[in-house]
């Protein structure tokens, strides 16, 4: 309808307004549009070939071992003995924040994960926020994973053959006489080339590892309880409750795992059925293991002594047999167990950029697709060499708490996300909804804004620099490259 207050145009002449600044950073993707692409990319299409086992295996693949194989040694340090209440914390962050992701990734079934939900619900500028969080997120997390694979490496190579990798190319630089990290870089590598091979090989690949590590860590919680001593939880929160958040906020980038299995949204074949199953079920495993192995791991030896090890658990299978077999064991399950998150965490990082890339926000050559693997093979070997390179040049720490407050970021807007769409499309069909919602969503947002407080000062600059050169590449590059802003989507959701 025409506004009749309004003066008379010559139609040849009048020219449409353009939005303004502020209406097209706000400017929303339709969710209909979203879903229309799924799987299309530049020169071929994603293949939809994995079922409920296939994502759960996948959303477990990205999440068990992480914490426990890797980081343990990190958090115990901060908490003590309490690091069971942190995993239990951040186990707790991540249901709330779970539960959302469960309801989207039902609704809006594609590859984009948390990035596409921005899209739909709060506009471009927050999904590029959201986004570039990812971004640090899972390649950070590639990198940091990594890194705690050669050291499980050296210990399976120190128990079998009696020779380790050279400190010089076992660590990175800064780090007990490093140079750069060869192991951490082969394992990516390796990761990579599963990858190039499509997804549904990859997820086979994965399934068998993910057995491996369940395998192990119940194998662990056998051995490690026959040395349990009560005394070493004689003083449980030596650090205080800031200590048990601080572990908490160090261990929540164990728990990204659901995130990843949402990322295959757009290679599932029922997504709207299997990605909500999937999510839930994983994290329900993975923390119940979690907290298991976390408390016979304290049990078994006193919390003082694990003294930033990222080869924690086979030491302790070491130490409580008196004989190196069951450490030298652990540590083969565990390079295998550690390789399958870089597997599965690469894949997922991977599919981002591939939704980014086919929104015209980030170069066409991430979501060019290999006709014959159905696999983004570009997209796979820069992001692969970009990671292997991380992981081999920065220290463990570093990386640990940047992915986690890159994970938090993106958590707490998909428990805006949720609530969002909730209110602006409440017909849409939900094969999952968060209960209690607007309550456990905002709870979902609490936990994480808390747990990013209790990072360190310098993860928060490292995290504000991200930022800062994350809207320079916007504004530089997607704003006027976005699909949305030349037209080559049929329709354009502005926020009003």
């Amino acid at each position: 309808m025409l506004d009749q207050g309004a003066p008379p145009q010559n139609p040849r002449t009048a020219v449409p307004a353009s939005p303004g600044v502020a209406a097209r950073l706000m400017r929303r993707k339709p969710v209909e549009r979203l879903v229309a692409e799924g799987g299309q990319g530049e020169g071929g299409a994603l293949r939809r070939s994995l079922g409920l086992w296939q994502l759960t295996m996948i959303s477990i693949g990205a999440t068990l071992g992480t914490g426990i194989f890797v980081v343990l040694g990190e958090a115990v340090p901060k908490a003590g003995p309490a690091v069971t209440l942190s995993f239990v914390i951040a186990g707790l962050t991540a249901l709330f924040s779970a539960l959302s992701y469960a309801e989207l990734a039902g609704t809006i079934p594609v590859s984009g994960s948390s990035y596409s939900y921005a899209y739909a619900t709060m506009g471009e500028l927050i999904a590029w926020v959201c986004g570039w969080c990812l971004l640090l997120e899972y390649g950070v997390s590639v990198a940091a994973v990594a890194v705690g694979w050669g050291e499980y490496l050296n210990e399976l190579l120190s128990g079998t053959i009696g020779v380790t990798i050279p400190d010089a190319l076992a660590n990175p630089p800064g780090v007990d006489g490093g140079v750069f990290n060869l192991p951490a870089l082969i394992v990516v590598v390796l990761a990579m080339v599963f990858l190039l091979g499509g997804a549904k090989e990859s997820a086979r690949a994965n399934t068998v590892m993910v057995c491996v590590k369940i395998a192990a860590l119940v194998l662990f919680c056998a051995i490690g309880f026959m040395g349990f001593r009560s005394g070493n939880y004689a003083h449980f929160m030596p650090l205080g409750m800031a200590g048990v958040s601080a572990a908490g906020a160090t261990l929540f980038f164990s728990y990204i795992g659901f995130d990843a299995a949402s990322t295959a949204g757009e290679e599932a074949k029922d997504a709207q059925r299997d990605l909500p199953r999937a999510i839930m079920l994983s994290l329900v495993i993975v923390t119940a293991l979690y907290v298991l192995v976390a408390a016979v791991a304290v049990g078994a030896k006193p919390w003082r002594t694990f003294d930033d090890s990222e080869a924690a658990l086979a030491q302790i299978m070491t130490d409580v047999t008196g004989q190196s077999f069951w450490g030298t064991l652990l540590a083969f399950c565990a390079v295998i167990a550690i390789a399958s998150v870089v597997l599965t965490v690469l894949y997922g990082q991977t599919r981002i950029l591939f939704a980014m890339s086919r929104d015209g926000l980030v170069p066409k050559v991430f979501a060019r697709v290999h006709p014959k693997t159905g696999a983004p093979r570009a997209n796979t070997v820069i992001v692969s060499l970009f990671c292997g390179v991380l992981a081999a040049a920065v220290p463990l720490g570093r990386l640990a708490d940047a992915t986690s407050i890159g994970t938090l970021f993106a958590f707490a807007l998909v428990n805006v996300a949720v609530v969002v769409l909730r209110r602006t499309r409440p017909e849409m069909n939900r094969t999952f909804r968060v209960p209690l919602s607007p309550v456990l969503p905002a709870l979902g947002f609490a936990f994480c804004v808390w747990m990013m407080g209790s990072l360190s000062t310098v993860t928060w600059v490292v995290f504000g620099v991200w930022m800062a050169v994350g809207l320079v590449f916007y504004f530089l590059y997607g704003y006027r490259r976005s699909r949305l802003a030349t037209g080559d989507d049929v329709t354009v959701a502005v926020r009003k």
